[in-house]
Parts: structure tokens; sequence; C-alpha cells
């Protein structure tokens, strides 16, 4: 099953969150059973990487948006944790700086954008500007819709100098949010992310459900397309994310570029080194053989 197609939402279609079931899995009974295949794509996604930075030619990016407690640093521990740090980067957006609330809401953003070759991953993004703001009534429906069309023409942008662009929604239930939420007081390793504000923005819930709607109904396209994960089971998310990530990098048929030397002439150039090393050796051995008396250990 190509979970691209099953979790995408196309262009121009209305997306309605009570339509999805965040505790779907599919066919899959549990995680036991999809481990093979988890591995599967995570060892796919380190080879592709490796394309893709040697060719050079294309670059992606992943955005991660959820909820709290959603699982967009899940995402990054057990999928993209495969990647090569010399050719990914993790960028967070959390509330912007005094700095860059006095710059346009794109101002932050652009420069961690991926060079070619390289694979971004945003843990919240730009889309955070369409969301908190709107929620909490920041900004009115102009300003969020002019935002759209901005992301939009820059997501464009992005995609028209080679950038894949595929974009996330980790779907959780708010039910599912309060068990993680009390899972992470109980772990010490964890519980220094609960903040107040976390239990404060639940009496939001259905205010950011609709803000989601809107914000990916509006944006998704077919150079930047939005894809809505079922998210409670974590393992399935995973699964999920990856193969998505996978599927897209194969779509773009890359290829290892050719050597700009003649490998001819690098082979001769060894195997004469490899000749000369040899010689010393037994030259050297020789020696020692004399010096002592006998042979050499």
């Amino acid at each position: 099953m190509r979970y691209s197609e099953t979790f995408s939402i196309k262009h121009g279609e209305r997306l309605i969150l009570k339509g999805v079931d965040p505790a779907g899995k599919m066919h899959h009974e549990s995680e036991p059973v999809a481990k093979d295949e988890i591995e599967h794509y995570r060892g796919q996604l380190a080879k592709l990487q490796s394309l893709l930075y040697a060719e050079k030619k294309r670059s992606i990016l992943v955005v991660l948006q959820a909820m709290d407690a959603g699982g967009k640093d899940g995402v990054v521990n057990h999928v993209i944790s495969v990647l090569n740090p010399q050719g990914a980067r993790v960028n967070g957006f959390q509330r912007p700086t005094i700095e860059e609330a006095a710059h346009d809401f794109l101002w932050r953003v652009h420069p961690h954008t991926p060079a070619r070759g390289e694979i971004a991953i945003f843990n919240r993004s730009h889309y955070e500007d369409v969301l908190l703001p709107r929620v909490h009534k920041i900004i009115d429906k102009p300003v969020w819709e002019a935002r759209y069309l901005r992301i939009r023409d820059f997501e464009e942008g992005l995609a028209d100098n080679g950038t894949r662009i595929l974009k996330f929604f980790l779907h959780i239930s708010k039910e599912e949010q309060l068990t993680r939420f009390a899972q992470r007081l109980d772990d010490p390793h964890h519980n220094w992310k609960i903040t107040e504000s976390d239990y404060i923005e639940r009496g939001y819930w259905d205010a950011y459900m609709t803000a989601y709607e809107d914000a990916i109904s509006a944006t998704s396209s077919q150079h930047a397309p939005w894809f809505v994960i079922p998210s409670n089971h974590k393992w399935f998310r995973n699964l999920v994310v990856s193969q998505i990530i996978v599927d897209a990098m194969e779509e773009l048929n890359m290829s290892y570029p050719k050597p700009t030397v003649d490998l001819s002439d690098i082979r001769r150039r060894y195997h004469t080194e490899a000749e000369h090393q040899k010689t010393d050796e037994k030259r050297n051995s020789q020696k020692e053989t004399t010096s002592s008396g006998k042979p050499a250990v």
C-alpha cells in the first residue's frame, strides 16, 4: 500500500479532520509485525540520501506540524536519525524573537531551507504563523488568508529551484495528547517538555483543528503536498512518514555523477604505487633478516 496516496490532501480538496481516524493503522496489526517494514524504509532512506548528496541537483524539505505531544520529535528521532548529519539539518521554529517579529513572517525561515544535496527538517515551521496567531486572535481572516498566498508562492519558488517539499500533519486525538502528557509527567527524561501553556492550549483544541483544516486545504499543492498521518500509534506514524519520504525521493530518479577524472589513469597510478609498496616491504624485510641473522618476525 502506498501511503502517499492514502493520506495525501489533493490540491483543492477540503480537509475535514473528523473524517481522519488518528488511531488508524490500516492493515498493520502491531509494531512487531511492522518492524521489518519500518527498518526497510529507514535503510532505503539512508541510501537515497547518499545519492541526493552526491548528485547535488535537488533537495528535500520535510515539514512537521502537530499539536503538542503529536510526535514531531519522535519522527526526527526514529525516522530521520538514519541520515548522515553532513547532509541533513533539523530546525525548530518556536515563538518569533523580537528581531524576527520585526520582519515579515517568512524572513526567519528562508535561510534554513535546504541547499542542493541536502535534506532539511522543519520541526514546526512557517505554518505556525497561520495557527497560533489566528487561534489567539492576534491576526484576523484577511491576514491569515494573505499569508496562505505568501506561503504558496514561497513554496513554489523553492520547488522551482529543485526542492521537493513534503508536509506532514501528525494527527493525534485530544485523549491521546492527555495520555502522553501524563506519561511525560512521570518520565524524568521528558517531563522538562511539559509547561503550563500545554494544558492551556488544550482549551483551544477545536479552534486549532479548524485552523489546521483551513491552512492545509489552502496550501496543499502538487509541488508541496500535505499528508495527514494518523499518529496515535507512534510506530505506524514512523512507518508511513518514512515510506512517503522514500517514495518521493525514488521518484527523482537520482544517479551518482560521473567521475571528473580519468579512472583508468587513477587505476594505473594505484597499481604502480601498490607494486612500489610491495617492493619496499620486501626490501625492508630482507634488511631485517640480514642484520639479525635470522628471519624477521
